[in-house]
């Protein structure tokens, strides 16, 4: 039962890697629990009821055009109508998405209540659940409402993936590809190598992949609680993908989807920059296509996307800091890039 322990100055808590965990929530809850309020979607609740049995069962809608703040209001109106106080619990059991919304809803209700994340997509147990971030979107970008707010516990079940379809598997392994670029070479090779093994879910492989993800991300939050240095590369890839789920107004792209588009501008923009040699930003962009096909987006311009980027909340007094790998396993954050080199980066990776 591998585990790791994420220590930070709010909270110290433990992110579980556990087939069957997902069904064992009452035995991480606070020793003085009263009401737990689990946020899922209908579709989640409908293939895991069992699990959720004597719980006060919140439905979020899905999907990114819902993560809104008004959603969030009525999430929490409906807590208050069925008893919630400070004492109640929230339990953020699904997606990436439903995680945020959930974990922002424990961060501002009575001014902050527990959360237990609980994901069930590859893209959540591998990053979106371990960390605190939570939050939701405004029209003009996403996640610029939120708040930090550290989980009580992360159960990880790897045996729920099997009821993803494909390609929302195929999105979390972009995420795992992420890890690999930013921290592991050892992670990199196995999804270089063993691509077969890994789309069909070998036990044994998935194991190590969503261990190894969630043992860099549990460390670098250690470290670097609220993104002030070190965790910053985490956002590999996240800044033209950012932008890209914006201009496509979140209803082409899956997240992951998004931030393979990001990473492949990155690789582009880190040659040109002089920061990444050719051959291996070839690789990683060959590994990255292992996991495809990327859905095409078509319309969407390079300018546009710059556009979008200098709103993006890694935009600090007009200047962005892309996180550019320098090698497989490193990377560093470059500021003050020439506006042409962004736009020819976006270009050279929508053509």
């Amino acid at each position: 039962m591998p585990s790791h322990v994420v220590t930070t100055a709010t909270e110290t808590y433990t992110c579980t890697v556990q087939n069957g965990i997902s069904a064992q929530i009452r035995d991480f809850l606070p020793a003085k629990a009263g009401k737990v309020f689990v946020v899922t979607t209908p579709d989640v609740h409908q293939l895991y009821a069992s699990h959720l049995a004597g719980f006060e069962v919140l439905h979020y809608p899905g999907g990114e055009p819902n993560k809104r703040l008004s959603v969030v209001e009525t999430l929490a109106d409906q807590m208050l109508a069925r008893g919630a106080d400070r004492s109640s619990v929230v339990v953020a059991f699904g997606g990436g998405i439903c995680g945020d919304v959930g974990g922002f809803l424990a961060a501002i209700f009575m001014r902050g209540v527990p959360v237990i994340q609980v994901p069930t997509t590859l893209l959540a147990q591998v990053d979106a659940a371990v960390g605190g971030k939570t939050g939701v979107n405004l029209a003009g970008g996403k996640n610029l409402l939120g708040s930090f707010h550290q989980p009580h516990a992360v159960l990880i079940d790897p045996a729920v993936l099997r009821s993803l379809p494909e390609r929302e598997y195929r999105a979390g392994l972009f995420e795992v590809i992420k890890h690999g670029i930013i921290a592991s070479p050892e992670l990199f090779a196995i999804l270089a190598e063993r691509s077969a093994d890994v789309l069909a879910q070998h036990p044994e492989v998935l194991e190590k992949i969503i261990d190894e993800s969630v043992r860099i991300k549990a460390g670098v939050v250690s470290a670097d609680e609220k993104e002030g240095g070190l965790r910053r590369i985490l956002n590999y890839g996240h800044t033209l993908g950012h932008a890209l789920e914006a201009e496509t107004n979140y209803s082409v792209l899956l997240h992951g989807e998004a931030v393979a588009y990001g990473m492949l501008a990155a690789g582009h923009l880190a040659v040109r920059t002089g920061h990444l040699d050719a051959a291996t930003a070839a690789e990683l962009s060959r590994v990255i296509h292992l996991y495809g096909p990327l859905p095409p987006v078509p319309g969407v311009t390079a300018e546009a996307l710059a556009g979008h980027i200098y709103k993006d909340k890694k935009t600090i007094q007009g200047q962005t800091h892309f996180v550019l790998a320098t090698a497989i396993g490193q990377t560093e954050i470059v500021r003050g890039i020439p506006h042409e080199a962004v736009v020819a980066a976006a270009a050279a990776t929508l053509a």
